[in-house]
């Protein structure tokens, strides 16, 4: 039997019988190990009693916290712990319970001893260890010591858990006032924040729209007012939003700077164009002062005219180049006209000269007076050009008389002296092909004049000779090196195979130029001959490519030529509504066209090339018409919009009309360059205070919602704080119900929401303990009438008794309604005609029923048949309208008041359950 001597050997604390066990407990010491050991193993006994006893047997906290981690589920242990850390049991000193409180984690453990703990300190080192927000709700509410709750509350910090506070913490009102702050300050916070949200959002709409405009005068400027609103918002934006911000910014700088460079292009060309225009200038200025200088001279001879000629080729060739690239002013187009009309009024009469010349030196020598006069006469001479030597003779002579020689040598002389003080002054400037004619001049006829009358003058003409040899000998000292670097220049220019014809014939230009420019200066037939060589060998290879230049050039006549047919077209009939913008663009394409077909042949530039000016000249015409109408159009709709400002109409109907007239605005186009940047200042400031004035309106929107939500809120603390104590004070919710219609529409958020929920649960609350005042009233008026009752009871006896049925006196202080006293009238009437024992029985018990319904909601289970009929009689008596609670029962005591008659066993079997119920019915809210 080894069984049963372990059983019997065993230690009485390892006993099967659990009685044993508990008994055995009480011989066990907690300071000797063995024993200790064995309490601790009965703390996890499978006996609740015995757990218990052995864990009062055990102080020691840290033994507990071991097994707690063994068998977390033992609420003895987990109860043992709260009592031994609160200072409920045990002798553990204060220091030792918080030291061992600031290591716990258990969230049941903690909240026991923060509400139960025997120290204010201990409390707060437990509350400063729950970390779940339900646990501190709980303190903050619950909690015995008002520190500690304020602790609690204070870690509270989403707003659920506020909120809850708000609802829960009625024990300390302290503790209320601050969540309901905190709260108030947190939806303000989030308010605050979902509105700077909605403001940076709404500012990177703007910015992403203003990206995809197009360029407008005040794009830049709104562009940094839009960056110095994102930089002036307080709150950081996210990822997303700085990502969005930074490529709008990134899409309006380029706008901004593609704008620069076409402003920046536009001026490169404006200054080059003014360059071409002063280049014209002084090319007509030098032809100008050449036909001018004709009239001044004593002759005119052949040498002039082959410089006036070279001089107009010249000026015809730059003005064709400078034509191809940049449109001629009209006025310079004016001028240009009248010089080349003045050259070849000149050039045809030179001509008519040349074919006569020998006619007339023919009549001369004959002489032959009638043939002179007729070739003098066919020459067609003007009187303001100097005529000829031939010319000069021929005249003289048909006048009749011949100057004498003194005459003559006193005009040679005088026209001497002013030559010398013409070559001074020629040298003075440094013109030296001028000087050099000139004292070439003045060499020649020094030779015919005496040499005693030359006598003043030769000192003075040795002295400009010398100085003019000089200026020649400076001219060769620079001008040797020149020579010889442009030889070298146009030798390895020749022999360069690697550089385009292009850029061949561009630099062999610019070799010939500087080498004429140059002039007689060192010149030298070697030098020269070198150089003709080298530049025929470039000739030579530039011929194929001269042969494309030229159908290249025909290629491009023929499309300048379609490109002024097209646009003679377009000048021919114009649209009536054209836009000065497509206007524009036609423009600058034409002229890039063009730019683009260039080179033409020399012969034909100048011609179309004035063609091109003409059409240009009336294209521009025709833009500045059509920008004047848009620019009539925009004043008339900048009135529109000062007019809309004084308007009656509502800020937003004027806010929607205004941003009509600004799509009316840019589907315009421009005005005048000068004027379309004055009109929209205009317009935008006119749009803006339309603008500003329906902000206002909004702003005073908000502002009366605003108002109209702190109206609210008081009308909602009001009634919350008011408790009715009597259903007359209906009208007082009634009145608040009115004002609360009054204020609405509320604004929709948040706010309104949450407090149309509180205003919604209030009224509720309110009506329904008004309904329950309405019930007690009920009561309390049957109350009053019970002595009537009784008094019909007695006399409801007396007439089952046999005796004389005899009616029941109203009391004159008892003031009774009238339906009530039509029930007592009624009642008095049933004991002259009874009704029979069952069925005045039957009458009670339906009574009872229908009371038990209005109290309970339920009845027994032999009452269900009379349920059923009282719900259904309830059903039709309510489809007009629904009984309140007061009515159903008023209506049941007075039906109870004109029952009868009521013998004593029967009332005795009904009153009781019928009293409970009334009392009961009091104690009862509504459904």
């Amino acid at each position: 039997m080894p069984g049963f001597l372990r059983r019997l050997l065993a230690p009485r604390w390892q006993h099967p019988d659990a009685k044993v066990r508990y008994q055995a407990i009480g011989r066990l010491d907690p300071a000797r190990p063995e024993q200790r050991q064995a309490l601790e193993t009965l703390c996890l006994d499978a006996e609740a009693s015995v757990r218990q006893a052995a864990l009062e047997k055990i102080d020691s906290i840290d033994i507990l916290l071991a097994l707690s981690n063994q068998q977390p589920e033992l609420p003895e242990l987990h109860r043992r712990l709260a009592a031994l850390l609160t200072g409920q049991a045990g002798h553990l000193d204060l220091t030792q319970r918080l030291r061992i409180v600031e290591g716990l984690d258990d969230r049941a453990l903690l909240s026991r001893v923060a509400l139960d703990g025997d120290n204010q300190q201990l409390r707060l080192a437990a509350v400063a260890r729950l970390s779940a927000e339900e646990d501190l709700i709980e303190q903050a509410c619950h909690n015995g010591i008002a520190a500690v709750r304020h602790a609690a509350a204070a870690r509270v910090i989403s707003e659920a858990g506020l909120q809850r506070l708000v609802q829960q913490a009625r024990r300390d009102r302290q503790v209320m006032r601050q969540a309901r702050e905190r709260l108030n300050r947190l939806r303000t916070d989030a308010a605050t924040l979902a509105a700077a949200r909605e403001q940076r959002e709404a500012l990177l709409v703007k910015l992403e729209a203003h990206a995809r405009a197009p360029w407008e005068p005040l794009y830049a400027g709104r562009y940094r007012h839009l960056t110095r609103e994102w930089e002036a918002l307080d709150d950081l934006p996210d990822a997303q939003q700085e990502r969005r911000f930074q490529e709008a910014s990134l899409s309006c700088r380029k706008i901004i700077s593609d704008h620069e460079a076409h402003e920046h292009a536009i001026a490169e060309t404006d200054r080059r164009r003014e360059q071409a225009a002063e280049a014209r200038e002084s090319l007509l200025e030098a032809l100008e002062e050449s036909l001018a200088s004709l009239p001044r001279g004593d002759r005119l001879t052949g040498q002039d005219i082959a410089s006036l000629r070279s001089q107009k080729v010249l000026l015809a060739n730059r003005w064709q180049t400078l034509s191809d690239l940049h449109v001629t002013d009209e006025a310079l187009r004016q001028r240009y006209d009248a010089v080349l009309a003045d050259y070849d009024h000149v050039l045809r009469t030179w001509e008519r000269y040349e074919e006569r010349v020998a006619e007339i030196e023919q009549a001369l020598k004959e002489p032959d007076v009638e043939q002179l006069a007729s070739a003098v006469k066919a020459c067609r001479w003007p009187k303001e050009l100097p005529p000829t030597p031939l010319l000069a003779r021929a005249q003289q002579f048909l006048a009749g008389r011949e100057e004498s020689e003194e005459e003559a040598f006193e005009v040679r002389l005088e026209r001497f002296s002013q030559d010398l003080s013409q070559l001074e002054k020629l040298l003075d400037r440094g013109a030296f092909k001028g000087a050099s004619r000139l004292h070439q001049s003045l060499r020649h006829r020094a030779d015919a004049l005496p040499a005693a009358s030359l006598r003043p003058y030769q000192a003075t003409l040795k002295r400009l000779g010398a100085r003019l040899a000089e200026l020649r000998d400076w001219r060769g000292y620079v001008a040797g090196p020149k020579r010889e670097q442009l030889c070298q220049a146009i030798d390895q220019l020749a022999d360069d195979t690697g550089i385009t014809e292009a850029e061949l014939d561009r630099r062999h230009r610019q070799l010939v130029r500087d080498w004429k420019g140059l002039g007689d200066a060192a010149a030298s037939r070697e030098l020269s001959e070198h150089f003709r060589s080298a530049s025929d060998r470039i000739h030579e290879r530039l011929t194929p490519w001269r042969e494309r230049q030229a159908s290249e050039r025909t290629h491009n006549l023929e499309a300048r030529i379609a490109l002024c047919e097209q646009l003679e077209a377009l000048l021919d009939t114009p649209a009536a509504d054209a836009d000065p913008d497509a206007l524009r663009r036609i423009r600058d394409q034409a002229r890039e066209e063009w730019r683009r077909h260039s080179p033409v042949p020399r012969e034909q530039a100048q011609a179309v090339g004035r063609r091109f000016g003409r059409i240009r000249f009336a294209l521009q015409g025709l833009i500045d018409q059509r920008a004047k109408e848009v620019a009539d159009a925009k004043r008339r709709l900048i009135d529109e919009a000062q007019a809309m400002i004084e308007s009656p109409l509502p800020p937003d109907v004027r806010a929607e009309r205004a941003k009509t007239l600004q799509q009316r605005w840019r589907e315009l186009g421009r005005a005048p360059r000068g004027e379309e940047q004055t009109l929209w200042r205009e317009f935008r400031a006119a749009c803006d205070q339309i603008f500003a004035i329906r902000e206002a309106q909004r702003d005073d929107r908000v502002q009366r919602a605003r108002q109209r939500l702190d109206e609210m809120q008081a009308l909602i603390d009001r009634l919350d704080a008011w408790q009715p104590t009597r259903h007359a004070d209906s009208v007082v919710l009634e009145q608040a119900i009115d004002a609360a219609a009054a204020l609405e529409p509320l604004p929709s958020g948040r706010r309104t929401e949450g407090m149309r929920r509180r205003w919604s649960g209030i009224v509720r609350t309110r009506r329904e303990r008004l309904a329950r005042l309405a019930v007690v009233e009920e009561i309390q008026r049957w109350q009053a009438c019970r002595p009537l009752l009784d008094a019909h009871l007695a006399a409801d006896a007396a007439c089952l008794g046999g005796d004389a049925s005899e009616d029941v006196l109203l009391d004159p202080t008892l003031d009774l309604p009238e339906d009530m006293r039509s029930a007592h009238e009624q009642r008095n009437a049933s004991r002259r005609n009874p009704l029979p024992f069952q069925e005045v029985s039957e009458q009670l018990a339906r009574l009872r029923v229908h009371l038990s319904l209005l109290t309970m909601g339920r009845v027994s289970q032999h009452d269900e048949p009379l349920r059923l009929a009282i719900q259904v009689e309830r059903l039709n008596e309510s489809l007009g309208r629904e009984l309140s609670r007061d009515e159903e029962v008023r209506i049941v005591l007075r039906n109870l008041l004109a029952t009868g008659p009521v013998s004593p066993e029967q009332w005795e079997r009904e009153v009781g359950e019928l009293d409970s119920l009334l009392t009961r019915l009091t104690r009862l809210p509504p459904p």
